[in-house]
């Protein structure tokens, strides 16, 4: 019997909740804070499963929405860029079945190249939006977005942020309710192909459905005003909603938990009876634009407070107005490439043959930092690839030899494929070298697994995307698979060879990281037993 009260964390709850709603599938892309959603889900005995990007993710569990089933997609902010796509045509085809799409932003950039406020997309794709502020209401409002998504047949953007996803509160689950409806597949080809003369009618479909959201917003809504002294209104949503409550424990509050399509009416009505309102929100000022497009008079924070995350601290600071410069961060230890690890030797190699080094996101870009210092560049996903091949078209050839792309295993699957069809399509006039560091992980995002390592994300055998296999059916002739750490020279001469021979080649330096071997080897282990067929 499962406990009345539980300590969960935020992506722990979201996952319970997608088991008792009867999700039929998860599906996502590891990124923090987002990854221990499908890993929970699937420790819960739901169905969850890796995706090589976070479009195919969508994409999968749009297709499973549109037989009727519940499905789940996780990802963090970023990833939500990748995923755009199928986003913004979703909301015109609708769904069948519940679509809850999780982002999970990152104020302050804890593990992220930048700190985009994903509320913007709810906006823009036109999406409902549910924002909770604790583990209690993840769980909640992962099975409202259900209710909302089969209601009003769209998919709905659940928006957490790095301390609802990390952070753990106490959390009551909700009776089991009754199975969901079986998936069932009909044809609704006006609905579900989106060609022009489909797609005009779909977008009024879509607005007519946010306009009926946002009534019901008004009424029914996961919104709720807790009463106080009337001199200070605040209104906020989210995380920032427990900072408030502890920096103006005697404020009145408008706390929102839909916040596209925002209560209008409701933010009206509560600034009108405040003395002063102020918006007091992590990132970004949307609510505060939204408040003052409305035409409801109301403060907002100060521009230096849309940097970074919101503590209790920093909202005393906003309620006063308070633009004194903020106590510096005291100074922590710098992240670091492990001891051991095998990127090391890359690093090495490409430091002391002067290399320019287009570099990708993984735990390899930090070989940017000391003793290293051999990485240029650091975009976005896949990146690696093609910025290096934008540098081999522009530059004079003595520099251009000198350009290297690196790129990790699991994000050569998730964006670096079509990097290398780009390389031989439109080939650079001397040629390109491709290292593909394969760790034989998701490292960064805590040992997941990838297509390139031939386990689901349960650690069962599946198909294998093979790198060298894949690099030569584009006809790229050189392709060599070393170990870097076994001859650290030797692969030094490798790479050396490769730019001076000015043709397209491809590297890939193999090495399990050290820190997934062990893990890596019980799992081949368990494989190997499972096939072996019983003795008669």
């Amino acid at each position: 019997m499962q406990p009345d009260r539980l300590l969960l964390s935020g992506d722990d709850a979201v996952a319970l909740a997608a088991r008792d709603a009867g999700f039929s599938l998860g599906t996502g892309y590891p990124g923090t804070p987002s990854t221990e959603i499908l890993e929970s889900l699937s420790a819960l005995g739901g169905r969850a499963q890796w995706s090589p990007n976070e479009k195919v993710a969508l994409e999968v569990a749009v297709g499973a929405a549109f037989c009727g089933a519940r499905a789940l997609c996780t990802m963090k902010h970023v990833g939500l860029n990748v995923a755009a796509d199928p986003l913004f045509t979703a909301a015109y085809t609708g769904v069948t079945g519940a679509l809850v799409i999780v982002s999970a932003d990152d104020p302050g950039m804890s593990s992220s190249q930048n700190e985009q406020d994903n509320r913007r997309y709810a906006v823009a794709a036109g999406v409902p939006m549910l924002e909770p502020a604790d583990s209690q209401e993840a769980y909640d409002f992962t099975l409202l977005a259900v209710e909302i998504s089969e209601r009003w047949q769209i998919p709905v953007l659940l928006r957490l942020t790095t301390r609802v996803c990390h952070s753990k509160t106490v959390v009551r689950p909700r009776p089991a309710a009754g199975p969901p409806p079986a998936p069932h597949f009909e044809r609704d080809i006006p609905h579900r192909v989106m060609i022009p003369a489909n797609a005009r009618p779909a977008h009024h479909r879509l607005r007519e459905k946010l306009d009926a959201i946002a009534a019901w917003n008004e009424k029914s809504g996961p919104n709720r005003v807790t009463g106080g002294e009337p001199v200070l209104g605040i209104i906020t949503s989210g995380i920032s909603y427990v900072h408030v409550r502890e920096a103006a424990p005697r404020a009145s509050v408008l706390k929102l938990g839909m916040t596209h399509p925002l209560p209008t009416g409701m933010m009206r009505q509560f600034a009108q009876v405040v003395g002063r309102c102020l918006v007091v929100e992590e990132g970004d000022p949307y609510l505060a634009d939204a408040v003052r497009a409305a035409g409801i008079e109301a403060d907002a924070k100060p521009e230096m407070f849309r940097f970074g995350e919101l503590n209790v601290g920093r909202v005393r600071r906003i309620l006063h107005s308070s633009l004194a410069p903020e106590p510096a961060t005291p100074a922590g230890k710098p992240p670091e490439l492990c001891p051991g690890c095998p990127h090391r030797t890359v690093f090495s190699a490409l430091r002391d043959l002067g290399c320019i080094v287009a570099g990708d996101i993984g735990c390899y870009t930090l070989g940017v930092l000391p003793p290293f210092t051999a990485l240029d560049t650091c975009v976005c996903m896949g990146a690696g690839i093609t910025v290096g091949l934008g540098m081999r078209q522009v530059l004079p050839p003595e520099e251009a030899r000198r350009v290297v792309s690196v790129i990790g295993d699991s994000t050569f699957v998730h964006s670096g494929i079509t990097g290398l069809v780009e390389m031989v399509y439109n080939p650079p006039p001397t040629g390109h070298l491709v290292i593909i560091l394969d760790n034989g992980t998701t490292a960064m995002t805590g040992m997941q697994e990838h297509p390139g390592t031939g386990r689901t994300l349960d650690h069962h055998r599946t198909g294998k995307v093979v790198f060298e296999d894949l690099v030569r059916s584009l006809g790229i002739r050189s392709v060599t698979v070393m170990d870097p750490t076994l001859d650290p020279a030797g692969f030094q001469a490798t790479v050396g060879r490769a730019l001076e021979a000015g043709e397209l080649a491809v590297i890939i330096a193999r090495r399990d990281c050290l820190l997934a071997t062990s893990k890596i080897k019980t799992y081949e282990q368990a494989i190997q037993e499972s096939c072996i067929a019983p003795s008669e």
